[in-house]
């Protein structure tokens, strides 16, 4: 308790999109955010390989904002809030749950260098909600190109074949999977990593992230 009073005092607790203070009122976002933030609707676009597939926000704005300091900044601390919401919205369109908690990693390489896989941050974050420790079904055997830096969807899709390996599929054999990323844009990577994991034996793969781009 004394702790978290000191910590407040350090570090009052911003709001995760703007950054604004938060009042005592207040949880990971302001009202503002809260209330203006771009929420991301339940979506009919089937994506291959996916059951389903949900996100909280578009990817876009302060949200846009938000993630890179959460990837690229150090904003670790940001996952969760991220949790939280994404757990929200797993749990409203699917009430009956998951077997199994899972999510998108990153290369060796590109974890070495970020420090920490916010992907897996998220992951535990989810986890914390739903009350199911996340387990590493997947292991990214190649440090590709990122995605973000690819515009046409086949080369998206060229770029992410054959770069995730299953592990320990026992774990996952027949059973419900959840899969997490914190960002999805077309689809490619998601649809990728859902392909490995049916191919090993799981029964269905539903997908969640923090945020999804517009679809034009």
């Amino acid at each position: 308790m004394i702790l978290d009073i000191l910590s407040d005092l350090l570090f009052p607790p911003k709001c995760l999109l703007c950054g604004q203070l938060l009042s005592k009122d207040e949880t990971d976002l302001c009202h503002h955010c809260r209330v203006e933030a771009p929420e991301f609707p339940h979506s009919s676009v089937r994506l291959s390989f996916l059951d389903s597939w949900a996100s909280v926000w578009y990817y876009e704005g302060n949200i846009r904002s938000s993630l890179h300091r959460f990837k690229f900044r150090r904003a670790r601390h940001y996952a969760r809030g991220y949790g939280r919401m994404l757990a929200m919205k797993l749990l409203r369109q699917h009430p009956e749950g998951f077997d199994v908690l899972t999510w998108i990693p990153i290369s060796p390489l590109r974890r070495l260098k970020r420090g920490y896989d916010q992907v897996e941050l998220l992951a535990k974050a989810v986890g914390a909600e739903l009350g199911r420790e996340p387990v590493r079904t997947l292991r990214k055997i190649r440090n590709n190109p990122p995605q973000s830096g690819i515009t046409g969807q086949a080369q998206r899709k060229a770029n992410v074949l054959g770069v995730y390996r299953a592990v320990n599929p026992e774990q996952f054999r027949g059973k419900r999977v959840l899969l997490l990323d914190d960002i999805i844009t077309t689809g490619a990577t998601a649809s990728e990593a859902a392909r490995v994991l049916l191919t090993a034996g799981a029964e269905e793969v539903h997908f969640g992230s923090v945020a999804a781009a517009r679809r034009k």
